[in-house]
């Protein structure tokens, strides 16, 4: 054998599995450059800090009742069901407040007139425990269910003595003794604020006076409890027993 054949390099014998590798290893680094640049683009992209800012504007505007800056803003393409950091859509934040022209630019926007929190909340039960019967009514028109499982604006206008916004409730048809779903109504909550108007207008359309809730109250009992001596003797003019 000669010196040139003995020390002659033999061929590298590349397999399968090693260039499989090799492309594996290849095609990660790819996905890895392209995951920094998609990076990248989100945190530098000057659309970001944009939207946010359009976002915060809207929802400043809602809350101080700019109307002219919510219809501008609505314009531009932000989504009227917008939800405020706490969670609130805008709308149940502007009916809340009372600002009726920012309501009525959000449902001509196309505001859910029934959106709720996460606590349930919807827009006419929040104007009605403020007792803002403009609002109320707005949102009746439009839509918004009376009765719901649940609380209802009865229930709400009643937990405020908002005795207007109760009576227009019951002239549209509110059920006087729905009950929320521990069984209180809107009479027991009136008498537990002690809001004799407000008592007085549901006794006379006939609310149940000896219903009870969850826990076996009645609205005598608050009544005792509260000290409320006017209320507990009309409830117990109409029947109430306890």
């Amino acid at each position: 054998m000669s010196a040139s054949t003995k020390w002659r390099r033999r061929p590298r014998r590349i397999s399968f599995a090693s260039l499989e590798c090799r492309r594996v290893r290849h095609d990660l680094r790819r996905l890895g450059r392209l995951a920094l640049f998609a990076s990248a683009l989100l945190v530098f992209s000057p659309t970001a800090p944009r939207a946010q800012a359009l976002y915060d504007a809207f929802v400043e505007a809602v809350a101080a009742d700019r109307s002219d800056q919510v219809r501008a803003l609505l314009a531009r393409g932000i989504d009227p069901n917008t939800v405020d950091p706490r969670g609130d859509p805008v709308l149940l934040v502007a009916a809340r407040a009372g600002w009726q022209p920012t309501v009525d630019a959000l449902l001509a926007a196309g505001a859910k007139v029934d959106a709720r929190n996460a606590f349930g909340d919807r827009a006419i039960m929040v104007a009605a425990l403020g007792g803002h019967l403009a609002i109320v009514k707005t949102l009746l028109r439009r839509g918004a269910a009376l009765d719901t499982p649940g609380w209802t604006p009865l229930i709400y206008a009643a937990t405020n003595g908002q005795t207007d916004v109760a009576r227009y409730l019951l002239d549209v048809g509110a059920d006087i003794n729905a009950a929320a779903p521990n069984g209180t109504t809107a009479l027991m909550m009136a008498v537990r604020g002690g809001h004799g108007a407000t008592v007085d207008l549901l006794l006379a359309r006939g609310a149940d006076v000896n219903q009870r809730n969850q826990d076996g109250a009645t609205a005598l009992g608050w009544a005792a409890r509260g000290g409320f001596e006017a209320i507990e003797r009309a409830l117990r003019a109409r029947g109430a027993k306890g």
